[in-house]
């Protein structure tokens, strides 16, 4: 499969269905990864209401983020994990992000599929959209799951660099981010956009510079802006074109200055 773009030393985009994308991935044995990051569909798209800016807003996101039950839902999670195990380097290893929603059975899928859990990490929003219902608590978390491929991986944690950004003391999973800030959406912007910030801090933690990184799920392709900007090269797999276009232009933007920086 052709990339739709593609930058030598930087990165590809492939637009299509994740889990066919990833089975011609595999064909070729070059292509295996360091680290994968997925956002995959939360399964959130019922007809319900949430609070954007101040105004009443329908959450349905796409045909994508719609629940076809739990047993679909949870077999589609099985195959795409199955496919980025295949994909992992022996020490590789997956960050999945989710809610409450999807993320228990990301993590049934992982130990069905023998990988080895290594944290639970809770992405705290301080300033999380107000619960229109007042049935429930305020919704203001993520969970990151951080699996090796499998139990005898060993696999690559920077623990001297983690220490150093939380200042000289052992960084805890629970790490507090806001919403991606403005200029993150300068090019345009994706329903589940995540902060530039959050995925830095992810591949900070589990890459060294020139590892290979993949995101099934690309959006916006802000896994690849983080990739870029930490010399890491990376692979996006997108279904819809337009956010194909979006993650293009922000990769060309994110390449031209870290080779600004270079000079």
């Amino acid at each position: 499969m052709i990339p739709v773009y593609k930058n030598q030393n930087h990165f590809e985009l492939f637009e299509g269905n994740c889990l066919e994308v990833m089975d011609s991935l595999f064909l070729d044995k070059e292509n295996r990864f360091d680290l994968i990051f997925a956002d995959p569909p939360y399964f959130l798209s019922n007809g319900g209401i949430t609070c954007k800016n101040g105004k009443m807003v329908n959450v349905n996101k796409g045909d994508w983020d719609k629940s076809q039950g739990p047993e679909i839902n949870h077999q589609f999670n099985i195959e795409w994990l199955k496919r980025c195990q295949s994909l992992l380097k022996p020490n590789g290893s997956i960050v999945v992000s989710g809610t409450h929603h999807v993320i228990y059975s990301i993590g049934f899928a992982m130990q069905q599929l023998g990988m080895k859990m290594l944290n639970n990490i809770t992405w705290e929003k301080p300033n999380p959209p107000p619960n229109l219902a007042c049935r429930y608590f305020t919704h203001s978390t993520e969970t990151l799951l951080w699996a090796a491929k499998h139990e005898k991986s060993k696999h690559l944690f920077n623990y001297s660099l983690m220490r150093e950004i939380n200042g000289g003391k052992q960084m805890k999973d629970v790490w507090r981010f806001t919403a991606p800030q403005k200029n993150e959406k300068r090019f345009g912007k994706h329903p589940t956009q995540k902060p530039e910030i959050l995925l830095e801090r992810i591949i900070l933690a589990s890459t060294n510079e020139s590892d290979r990184i993949l995101d099934p799920f690309s959006g916006s392709g802000t896994t690849g802006v983080a990739a870029i900007r930490h010399k890491r090269s990376y692979v996006g797999i997108e279904l819809d074109k337009t956010y194909l276009d979006l993650t293009n232009q922000r990769l060309i933007d994110e390449c031209k200055i870290l080779e600004n920086r270079l000079l």
